[in-house]
């Protein structure tokens, strides 16, 4: 993400700045408390006034609370540089704070409001971002740029889904598979270009040699593939044609990571983790398909939880690292907090992964995952906070 070119005079909280600012530390809040609340609701040690199931509303806010706040955050800060427009601040920023931040509550109390009042609150943030990004690329006749816009439509198709499956039958699998897709897919299209253009400046000015091989033809015909394979999986969960298709793709976008050279950038922690979370997208597909292969073998949950906590996770956290240190004026190295953000992560996300197979010590093993996960997004709060307040630096 290179330095938005246009500012608007602005005089208000440095907090409202960007987009970045305000949604990166409120999701990195709300991921940790949302764990540190879920841990003791699954074990039935607590409860709250929620109408949905202890693990739907597990689910339904890491899909719908914490990862749509981090795509806001990015996508806030990213399109002003696509369009060359100006960004949202101020106002009409704290409005799209308000608003996820009302859905927060309101699903949380869904129990004393109503499931239908809370939904409509749900939806309202969703529904605004997708129309603001909608504006700015249309606007700025950006239109190789509205994928991104048709993710966030499809985060609200897969949010409202969610709320009426639960409301008709208490569960959510439609809307569950929906999110995960939607964040897969995002993952898939957006890490394509920040994944290799920082390794290949970081490459050509620290390890000069073998550089990644740009976005083409063979790019476009893997995200046409795992497209296809993601669609499918929310319609035929436990298709064998889903599980094959899913193999395939865990192929070609293995082969995809391998182009981009990650085994030289084992010097700068900030490029290594973008390829690290790749990773777990390649592995998230080769495990959803054993899961659908040998159900009996590879739990639906493993799988799942490589996606979830491994790719969503690790790739979150590496966004918000690099672009919170690139836009507040400090410098793109990661210092010993990032490297414990990085590695909590990704320990949580192996944790939780095998916590999803049957043994004496799955409990022990979820509740360690948390712990990590709960480090890894509260030390990123403390550790980013002070600098995602303050105006930036130098």
């Amino acid at each position: 993400m290179t330095p938005i070119p246009r500012l608007r005079r602005y005089a208000g909280p440095a907090i409202l700045s960007y987009g970045f600012r305000p949604f990166f530390f409120a999701a990195a809040v709300w991921s940790g408390l949302g764990i540190l609340i879920w841990l003791p609701l699954f074990t039935g040690d607590i409860a709250v006034p929620t109408a949905l199931s202890p693990i739907d509303w597990h689910i339904h806010e890491m899909l719908y609370g914490y990862v749509p706040a981090v795509v806001t955050g990015f996508l806030l800060t990213a399109i002003p540089n696509w369009t060359g427009r100006l960004p949202l601040q101020g106002r009409a920023l704290a409005v799209l704070v308000a608003a996820w931040l009302a859905g927060r509550v309101a699903v949380f109390v869904s129990a004393l409001i109503g499931p239908i009042p809370a939904t409509i609150i749900d939806l309202v943030f969703l529904a605004l971002m997708a129309a603001a990004a909608a504006r700015e690329v249309v606007a700025g006749r950006n239109w190789h740029n509205l994928p991104p816009v048709a993710i966030l439509l499809l985060f609200l198709a897969g949010n409202a889904v969610f709320h009426i499956e639960d409301m008709a039958s208490g569960a959510a699998p439609y809307g569950t598979r929906l999110g995960i897709a939607a964040a897969v897919a995002l993952i898939t299209l957006i890490g394509g270009r920040v994944i290799p253009s920082f390794t290949r400046n970081w490459l050509a000015r620290e390890n000069p040699g073998r550089l990644p091989v740009p976005f083409g033809r063979f790019d476009t015909g893997v995200l046409a593939v795992s497209t296809l394979a993601l669609a499918l999986w929310i319609a035929l969960p436990g298709w064998t044609g889903t599980a094959v298709l899913m193999l395939v793709a865990a192929v070609l976008h293995g082969v995809r990571l391998a182009r981009w050279a990650g085994w030289r950038t084992f010097g700068d922690w900030l490029v290594l983790v973008l390829h690290a979370a790749y990773a777990f997208v390649v592995l998230g597909f080769a495990a959803v398909a054993a899961s659908i292969l040998w159900p009996g073998v590879v739990p639906g949950s493993a799988g799942i939880h490589v996606w979830t906590a491994g790719a969503i996770g690790t790739m979150t956290l590496a966004i918000m690292t690099r672009a919170s240190l690139g836009h507040t004026g400090h410098a793109l190295t990661a210092g010993a907090l990032t490297r414990t953000v990085y590695a909590a992560v990704v320990v949580a996300a192996l944790l939780r992964v095998a916590a999803a197979f049957p043994n004496a010590s799955m409990l022990t093993l979820l509740h360690l995952a948390g712990a990590a996960w709960i480090v890894a997004f509260w030390a990123f709060a403390i550790g980013y906070g002070p600098a995602l307040w303050r105006p930036r630096a130098g």
